[in-house]
């Protein structure tokens, strides 16, 4: 067989397209701190290439975690609405699963923590440093008590907004 008689996949054209950037989250360092680097509002020690809990050594460097920077601007990362009659009679037990995913989720990713929890007649707020921890807590609440599940994405900053009806 000559080389004219090979079969050939067609020619791929090369079209121009437009690669969407990620999007990360801002408050994480653009370089790796100094190890030891010790928080000065929670005790997280940066050891070993990420943030974790441990005893600071003696003179570890000091700085602000990046959950701590989000904590003191007030600017979380993911909002958790929870609305709906079920939530107002079932307050306690539904905080108790929001706060019991917070712990899971906090003892691999310790930046990864709820900022407040604001209740009002309609609906109850909870805020997170993180975008995952709200779509966790989200989801455990869905699978817990069914009901409706809403999660949107900013497309432009790093955060989520997540909404659960029952």
């Amino acid at each position: 067989m000559t080389r004219s008689q090979t079969t050939r996949a067609p020619a791929r054209k090369h079209r121009d397209r437009q690669i969407e950037e990620i999007v990360h989250d801002p408050y994480l360092a653009r370089a790796k701190p100094p190890e030891p680097t010790a928080c000065k509002s929670c005790g997280l020690v940066y050891q070993k290439g990420r943030w974790q809990r441990a005893t600071a050594p003696a003179g570890a460097h000091e700085q602000v975690c990046p959950a701590c920077h989000r904590i003191q601007d007030r600017n979380p990362a993911g909002y958790v609405t929870l609305q709906g009659s079920f939530g107002a009679a079932h307050a306690a037990e539904i905080l108790a699963l929001v706060r019991n995913e917070e712990a899971r989720e906090a003892s691999q990713h310790p930046l990864q923590r709820i900022m407040g929890v604001d209740a009002a007649a309609d609906a109850t707020v909870v805020t997170t440093t993180d975008v995952h921890l709200a779509r966790r807590i989200g989801d455990a609440l869905h699978a817990a008590f069914g009901g409706e599940l809403d999660v949107k994405y900013s497309p432009d900053e790093y955060r989520v907004r997540v909404s659960w009806r029952r």
